[in-house]
Protein backbone atom coordinates (compact mmCIF):
# COMPACT_ATOMS: atom_id res chain seq x y z
CA UNK A 1 0.00 0.00 0.00
CA UNK A 2 1.21 3.39 -0.63
CA UNK A 3 0.43 4.83 2.63
CA UNK A 4 1.76 2.99 5.75
CA UNK A 5 -0.93 4.06 8.29
CA UNK A 6 -3.63 4.61 5.84
CA UNK A 7 -5.34 1.74 4.93
CA UNK A 8 -7.87 3.16 2.54
CA UNK A 9 -8.10 6.79 0.95
CA UNK A 10 -11.46 8.05 -1.07
CA UNK A 11 -11.45 11.17 -2.87
CA UNK A 12 -15.49 12.21 -2.74
CA UNK A 13 -15.82 13.64 -6.20
CA UNK A 14 -17.86 15.63 -8.49
CA UNK A 15 -17.24 18.75 -10.65
CA UNK A 16 -21.01 20.02 -10.21
CA UNK A 17 -21.81 21.56 -6.89
CA UNK A 18 -25.11 20.27 -4.63
CA UNK A 19 -24.87 16.91 -5.37
CA UNK A 20 -24.92 15.60 -2.10
CA UNK A 21 -20.43 15.23 -2.49
CA UNK A 22 -20.34 17.08 1.02
CA UNK A 23 -23.60 15.71 2.79
CA UNK A 24 -21.72 12.08 1.82
CA UNK A 25 -18.14 13.03 2.91
CA UNK A 26 -19.45 14.08 6.62
CA UNK A 27 -22.04 11.21 7.28
CA UNK A 28 -20.84 8.43 5.49
CA UNK A 29 -17.22 9.54 7.44
CA UNK A 30 -19.12 9.47 10.69
CA UNK A 31 -21.37 5.88 10.25
CA UNK A 32 -17.71 4.85 9.66
CA UNK A 33 -16.74 5.93 12.86
CA UNK A 34 -20.11 5.15 14.49
CA UNK A 35 -19.26 1.25 13.24
CA UNK A 36 -15.71 1.89 15.47
CA UNK A 37 -13.30 2.27 12.95
CA UNK A 38 -10.77 5.29 12.48
CA UNK A 39 -12.06 7.78 10.11
CA UNK A 40 -9.81 10.71 9.02
CA UNK A 41 -12.07 13.32 6.32
CA UNK A 42 -9.46 15.80 4.84
CA UNK A 43 -11.94 18.77 3.71
CA UNK A 44 -10.24 20.46 0.59
CA UNK A 45 -13.04 21.98 -0.91
CA UNK A 46 -12.26 26.14 -0.13
CA UNK A 47 -16.42 26.11 0.54
CA UNK A 48 -15.45 24.35 3.56
CA UNK A 49 -18.72 22.79 4.20
CA UNK A 50 -17.51 19.72 5.88
CA UNK A 51 -15.49 21.83 8.01
CA UNK A 52 -18.49 23.68 9.19
CA UNK A 53 -20.77 21.08 9.04
CA UNK A 54 -18.60 19.11 11.76
CA UNK A 55 -19.41 22.39 13.91
CA UNK A 56 -15.87 24.03 13.24
CA UNK A 57 -15.69 27.65 12.34
CA UNK A 58 -13.64 28.42 9.65
CA UNK A 59 -12.12 31.77 10.98
CA UNK A 60 -11.25 29.70 13.67
CA UNK A 61 -8.99 27.36 11.99
CA UNK A 62 -4.90 28.09 12.53
CA UNK A 63 -3.45 24.83 10.49
CA UNK A 64 -5.85 22.75 8.15
CA UNK A 65 -5.31 21.58 4.42
CA UNK A 66 -4.15 24.72 3.48
CA UNK A 67 -1.16 24.66 5.26
CA UNK A 68 -0.61 21.08 4.34
CA UNK A 69 -0.62 22.27 0.37
CA UNK A 70 0.88 25.20 0.64
CA UNK A 71 3.29 25.19 3.76
CA UNK A 72 4.18 21.45 4.22
CA UNK A 73 2.77 20.95 7.50
CA UNK A 74 2.54 17.69 8.64
CA UNK A 75 -1.08 15.93 8.12
CA UNK A 76 -1.06 15.48 12.12
CA UNK A 77 -0.46 18.75 13.06
CA UNK A 78 -3.52 19.87 10.79
CA UNK A 79 -5.91 17.14 12.23
CA UNK A 80 -8.64 18.39 15.13
CA UNK A 81 -10.96 16.40 16.96
CA UNK A 82 -14.87 16.31 16.20
CA UNK A 83 -18.04 15.69 18.32
CA UNK A 84 -18.12 12.36 16.60
CA UNK A 85 -15.97 9.41 18.60
CA UNK A 86 -13.13 8.17 16.12
CA UNK A 87 -13.99 10.91 13.65
CA UNK A 88 -10.98 13.28 12.85
CA UNK A 89 -10.72 16.59 10.71
CA UNK A 90 -8.23 18.14 8.38
CA UNK A 91 -10.57 21.57 8.09
CA UNK A 92 -10.45 24.33 5.14
CA UNK A 93 -9.65 27.52 6.32
CA UNK A 94 -10.33 30.99 4.76
CA UNK A 95 -7.03 30.68 2.89
CA UNK A 96 -7.91 27.52 0.79
CA UNK A 97 -9.85 29.64 -1.73
CA UNK A 98 -5.74 31.36 -2.86
CA UNK A 99 -4.72 27.37 -3.02
CA UNK A 100 -5.00 26.80 -6.44
CA UNK A 101 -2.98 29.98 -7.37
CA UNK A 102 -0.28 29.37 -5.29
CA UNK A 103 0.35 26.05 -5.49
CA UNK A 104 0.54 26.69 -9.45
CA UNK A 105 4.75 27.55 -8.47
CA UNK A 106 5.29 24.52 -6.41
CA UNK A 107 7.50 22.10 -7.22
CA UNK A 108 5.53 18.16 -7.26
CA UNK A 109 2.08 20.38 -7.39
CA UNK A 110 0.11 17.09 -8.10
CA UNK A 111 2.04 15.39 -5.37
CA UNK A 112 2.13 17.47 -1.96
CA UNK A 113 -1.37 15.86 -0.45
CA UNK A 114 0.30 12.14 -1.82
CA UNK A 115 3.09 13.29 0.39
CA UNK A 116 1.85 14.24 3.35
CA UNK A 117 0.02 11.07 3.91
CA UNK A 118 3.16 8.88 2.95
CA UNK A 119 4.86 10.91 5.61
CA UNK A 120 1.95 10.54 8.52
CA UNK A 121 3.04 7.51 11.19
CA UNK A 122 0.63 8.61 13.69
CA UNK A 123 -1.88 5.97 14.99
CA UNK A 124 -3.63 4.42 11.52
CA UNK A 125 -6.64 4.79 10.40
CA UNK A 126 -9.03 2.97 8.81
CA UNK A 127 -10.89 5.35 6.30
CA UNK A 128 -9.53 8.34 4.86
CA UNK A 129 -11.90 10.58 3.30
CA UNK A 130 -10.89 13.50 0.86
CA UNK A 131 -14.05 15.97 0.02
CA UNK A 132 -12.80 17.29 -2.86
CA UNK A 133 -13.57 20.86 -4.41
CA UNK A 134 -16.69 21.25 -7.23
CA UNK A 135 -14.20 21.55 -9.69
CA UNK A 136 -11.68 19.78 -11.71
CA UNK A 137 -8.76 21.52 -10.76
CA UNK A 138 -5.32 21.10 -9.06
CA UNK A 139 -6.51 20.41 -5.56
CA UNK A 140 -8.69 18.12 -7.33
CA UNK A 141 -5.87 16.45 -8.71
CA UNK A 142 -3.63 16.44 -5.72
CA UNK A 143 -6.99 14.95 -4.20
CA UNK A 144 -6.98 12.08 -6.65
CA UNK A 145 -3.14 11.20 -6.77
CA UNK A 146 -3.31 10.82 -3.00
CA UNK A 147 -6.25 8.32 -3.15
CA UNK A 148 -6.75 4.53 -3.47
CA UNK A 149 -10.60 5.42 -4.98
CA UNK A 150 -12.84 7.52 -6.51
CA UNK A 151 -16.67 7.80 -4.97
CA UNK A 152 -18.57 9.66 -6.85
CA UNK A 153 -22.15 11.35 -5.57
CA UNK A 154 -24.71 11.32 -8.26
CA UNK A 155 -27.88 13.53 -7.88
CA UNK A 156 -30.65 11.65 -9.35
CA UNK A 157 -31.88 14.49 -11.73
CA UNK A 158 -32.02 15.17 -15.32
CA UNK A 159 -28.60 15.76 -15.92
CA UNK A 160 -27.00 13.47 -13.77
CA UNK A 161 -25.14 11.93 -16.54
CA UNK A 162 -23.63 15.14 -17.98
CA UNK A 163 -19.79 16.19 -16.89
CA UNK A 164 -19.59 12.24 -15.54
CA UNK A 165 -17.48 11.18 -18.80
CA UNK A 166 -15.42 14.57 -18.08
CA UNK A 167 -14.86 13.15 -14.82
CA UNK A 168 -14.16 10.01 -15.93
CA UNK A 169 -11.33 11.09 -18.17
CA UNK A 170 -9.87 12.73 -15.51
CA UNK A 171 -9.67 9.53 -13.26
CA UNK A 172 -8.14 8.11 -16.61
CA UNK A 173 -5.77 10.62 -17.25
CA UNK A 174 -4.42 10.33 -13.32
CA UNK A 175 -4.71 6.52 -13.19
CA UNK A 176 -1.85 7.50 -16.79
CA UNK A 177 0.05 9.60 -15.40
CA UNK A 178 0.25 10.36 -11.62
CA UNK A 179 -1.57 7.17 -9.93
CA UNK A 180 -1.20 4.31 -11.41
CA UNK A 181 -3.27 2.46 -8.81
CA UNK A 182 -6.88 4.98 -8.70
CA UNK A 183 -9.63 2.48 -8.83
CA UNK A 184 -13.55 3.30 -9.28
CA UNK A 185 -14.60 3.32 -5.74
CA UNK A 186 -18.33 3.51 -6.70
CA UNK A 187 -21.36 5.86 -7.74
CA UNK A 188 -23.74 6.76 -5.23
CA UNK A 189 -26.67 8.19 -6.24
CA UNK A 190 -28.20 10.99 -4.07
CA UNK A 191 -31.02 13.50 -3.58
CA UNK A 192 -33.12 10.50 -4.70
CA UNK A 193 -37.14 10.87 -4.80
CA UNK A 194 -39.13 7.64 -4.91
CA UNK A 195 -42.63 9.45 -5.79
CA UNK A 196 -40.72 11.42 -8.50
CA UNK A 197 -40.87 9.57 -12.03
CA UNK A 198 -37.59 11.44 -13.26
CA UNK A 199 -35.70 10.70 -10.14
CA UNK A 200 -36.72 6.61 -10.82
CA UNK A 201 -35.77 6.88 -14.61
CA UNK A 202 -32.22 8.65 -13.64
CA UNK A 203 -31.66 5.45 -10.87
CA UNK A 204 -32.20 3.04 -13.43
CA UNK A 205 -30.88 4.26 -16.14
CA UNK A 206 -27.08 4.49 -13.38
CA UNK A 207 -27.77 1.20 -12.42
CA UNK A 208 -28.24 -0.27 -16.25
CA UNK A 209 -25.04 1.94 -17.71
CA UNK A 210 -23.00 1.19 -14.76
CA UNK A 211 -24.12 -1.81 -13.29
CA UNK A 212 -22.29 -3.26 -9.94
CA UNK A 213 -20.36 -0.13 -9.59
CA UNK A 214 -23.55 1.75 -8.06
CA UNK A 215 -23.99 1.23 -4.43
CA UNK A 216 -26.76 -1.00 -4.07
CA UNK A 217 -28.15 1.74 -1.33
CA UNK A 218 -29.08 5.15 -2.44
CA UNK A 219 -29.53 8.49 -0.12
CA UNK A 220 -32.98 10.14 -0.35
CA UNK A 221 -34.16 13.29 -0.46
CA UNK A 222 -34.60 13.97 3.41
CA UNK A 223 -34.88 16.97 5.59
CA UNK A 224 -33.21 16.29 8.31
CA UNK A 225 -30.49 15.78 5.72
CA UNK A 226 -30.33 19.61 5.03
CA UNK A 227 -30.61 20.44 8.63
CA UNK A 228 -28.14 18.88 9.99
CA UNK A 229 -25.30 20.99 9.05
CA UNK A 230 -26.85 23.65 10.49
CA UNK A 231 -26.29 22.13 13.87
CA UNK A 232 -22.55 21.42 12.48
CA UNK A 233 -23.12 17.85 13.57
CA UNK A 234 -23.98 14.70 11.01
CA UNK A 235 -27.33 13.82 10.46
CA UNK A 236 -27.92 10.75 12.79
CA UNK A 237 -26.68 13.19 15.85
CA UNK A 238 -29.08 15.20 14.66
CA UNK A 239 -32.27 12.53 14.21
CA UNK A 240 -30.90 8.89 13.72
CA UNK A 241 -34.19 7.36 13.12
CA UNK A 242 -34.56 9.61 9.89
CA UNK A 243 -34.42 8.47 6.26
CA UNK A 244 -31.05 10.07 5.87
CA UNK A 245 -29.23 8.64 8.90
CA UNK A 246 -30.63 5.53 8.11
CA UNK A 247 -29.32 5.49 4.48
CA UNK A 248 -25.56 6.28 5.40
CA UNK A 249 -25.45 4.05 7.61
CA UNK A 250 -26.38 1.35 4.98
CA UNK A 251 -23.83 3.15 2.70
CA UNK A 252 -21.21 2.32 5.53
CA UNK A 253 -21.80 -0.87 5.81
CA UNK A 254 -22.26 -1.99 2.24
CA UNK A 255 -18.70 0.09 1.60
CA UNK A 256 -17.30 -2.38 4.50
CA UNK A 257 -18.63 -5.62 2.93
CA UNK A 258 -16.90 -4.16 -0.47
CA UNK A 259 -14.20 -4.06 1.04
Amino acid sequence: MKHNAMKRVTAVANQKGGVGKTTTSINLAASLAALEKRVLLIDVDPQGNATTGLGIEKKAVNQGSYEILINATPLEDAMLPTSCEGLMLVPASMDLAGAEVELVGVKGRERVLEQALASYDGAPFDYVFIDCPPALNLITLNAFTASDRVLITLQAEFYAMEGLTQLMDTIRRVRGSLNPQLDMDGILLTMVDRRNNLSVQVEEEVRNYFGAQVYDASIPRNVRLSEAPSFGVPVMYHDIRSSGAQAYLQVAQEMIRRG
